[in-house]
């Protein structure tokens, strides 16, 4: 494999990230009064992950965060993404009981990246919704839009005189499909077509109420930017000469990053398409009404409720139409869909098999957002590369991906005009991969899980990550110096 020594160029102020998410790294699932999240319930359910492995303890995080820290000055990041555990600051879900010792446990976080000049970008929600608020519907309840937006002000009250990039929810599509629908991740429901539909809903109302309010309430004294993080593959035609695959490959995207990226970054609804086949599908099916919900003229706008672009980039698919591998899938997202993504077999798979790697995606998937949701600012909030069987710290192929990728973000960037702010690697940490456990490892450290303190060790990747940061703020320093001295 070729060396991680080219150097891309990016702009000035360019964030350079890695991110993480609560459950997968903190462990402590029920010290100092946090409750208990639908993860903790899920993977506690024997059968539902990886050889029954949890996130009770994970990288032990919430004890071992000096070490964490450690690890982020040693990369010289400028960012980190961290997500905030519902359940650790509200047990319950509601502000009635506030867990303080949460909320000590994040300020310090959020005070320590501050005192070593790293910004954090925090996500209110990301999978670990608290199972107090589960046990009442959860995400399939319109309620859960007005826990959401007071559990969200809490938070900016608590922390948003520090915290200046702040992500509502990550990845709605995941927790709606595989949580709701497939039944692979928490709450692990199985059912087709519906609540896949209200979920993403519920999701998106959730999503603009925190922005309005924190538009009106904070912004003015805060001046933060608010966004959600999206999952989006790149789609192309199986066979590029088929008309056919050619809309099928169009009507996937429409249905994943379109899902929730044309409601907040077009006009405040689902992509006419996707409306237009959800309610054909459902009358067909004898419904009286479109199973994809509507919004109402009496909540909140969707429409521009995000200050910048968020997008995690993992995978491509070549795509042709179809409603997937079995006749029950006819039934449900996928009939609806009626697109079905392949690996191409030019393109490596790495660790987990639905991971095929193909950078040059990243590049067009970012101007594809430029040229259909209005330019706008984008961060790429997660991003990685995955291992499993044993560890190879000197992670070659690892190392030859990340260079791929940052060459082609660089060259969206320069070449296609995406206004790229950042770029943030998935994940600082070997972590708990939800369903996947501890089998599958993405970290620019790799944690010991056997050993109880969970030593950090970093792999070559997260050298030559660390290497390229720096020369990078050397460079843009430089650049500054140049500026201002007269010519």
């Amino acid at each position: 494999m070729r060396s991680c020594e080219e150097d891309p160029i990016f702009p000035a102020g360019f964030a350079w990230g890695a991110a993480t998410a609560a459950y997968q790294i903190e462990g402590a699932w029920d010290a100092d009064g946090k409750g208990p999240s639908i993860w903790d319930t899920f993977c506690h359910n024997k059968g539902k992950v990886f050889q029954d492995q949890s996130g009770d303890v994970a990288c032990d995080s919430y004890r071992l965060w000096e070490e964490d820290l450690k690890c982020i000055r040693q990369l010289g990041l400028t960012h980190y993404r961290l997500s905030l555990s519902w359940s650790r600051l509200l047990p319950d879900g509601t502000t009635k009981h506030v867990n303080h010792k949460g909320v000590s446990y994040y300020n310090r976080v959020i005070d320590d990246l501050l005192a070593s000049h790293v910004t954090p970008m925090v996500t209110l929600y990301h999978f670990d919704l608290p199972q107090a608020l589960q046990d009442h519907g959860g995400w399939q309840r319109a309620q859960i839009a007005e826990h959401f937006d007071s559990y969200a002000c809490f938070c900016f009250q608590t922390f948003g005189d520090r915290v200046k990039l702040w992500l509502t929810i990550n990845e709605p599509y995941v927790c709606a499909k595989l949580g709701h629908e497939d039944g692979l991740h928490a709450p692990g429901y199985r059912d087709p077509g519906v609540s896949v539909y209200l979920v993403g809903h519920n999701m998106l109302r959730a999503h603009a109420r925190v922005w309005h309010s924190y538009h009106t309430q904070f912004r003015p004294k805060q001046g933060g930017r608010l966004s959600l993080a999206l999952c989006g593959d790149w789609a192309e035609p199986l066979d590029p000469s088929s008309p056919l695959d050619a809309t099928a490959a169009e009507r996937y995207m429409t249905f994943t990053l379109g899902w929730f990226a044309w409601p907040v970054f077009v006009d405040g609804d689902y992509p006419p398409e996707m409306k237009m086949r959800v309610e054909a599908r459902s009358r067909a099916q004898g419904l009286p009404s479109s199973r994809l919900p509507r919004f109402s003229e009496d909540e909140p706008s969707v429409a521009g409720t995000a200050d910048f672009f968020a997008l995690n980039y993992y995978t491509s698919r070549r795509v042709r139409p179809g409603t997937g591998s079995s006749p029950a899938e006819s039934v449900g997202f996928k009939g609806d869909q009626e697109a079905v993504g392949e690996v191409d077999p030019s393109w490596p798979v790495c660790g987990v098999s639905w991971l095929a790697v193909y950078p040059e995606g990243l590049r067009k998937l970012l101007k594809y957002i430029k040229d259909t949701f209005g330019s706008p600012p984008v961060y790429v909030t997660e991003n990685g590369f995955s291992q499993v069987g044993p560890v190879e710290l000197d992670d070659s192929q690892r190392c030859s991906y990340y260079q791929a990728t940052w060459k082609e973000v660089s060259k969206a960037i320069s070449e296609d005009g995406v206004d790229v702010e950042g770029y943030f690697a998935w994940s600082l940490l070997d972590n708990f991969e939800w369903a996947d456990g501890f089998s599958v490892r993405f970290g620019l450290f790799h944690v010991d899980f056997t050993h109880p303190e969970r030593p950090r060790t970093i792999y070559r990747s997260g050298s030559d990550y660390a290497r390229m940061i720096a020369r990078h703020k050397g460079r843009s320093a430089a650049e500054s110096v140049h500026r201002l001295v007269p010519s």
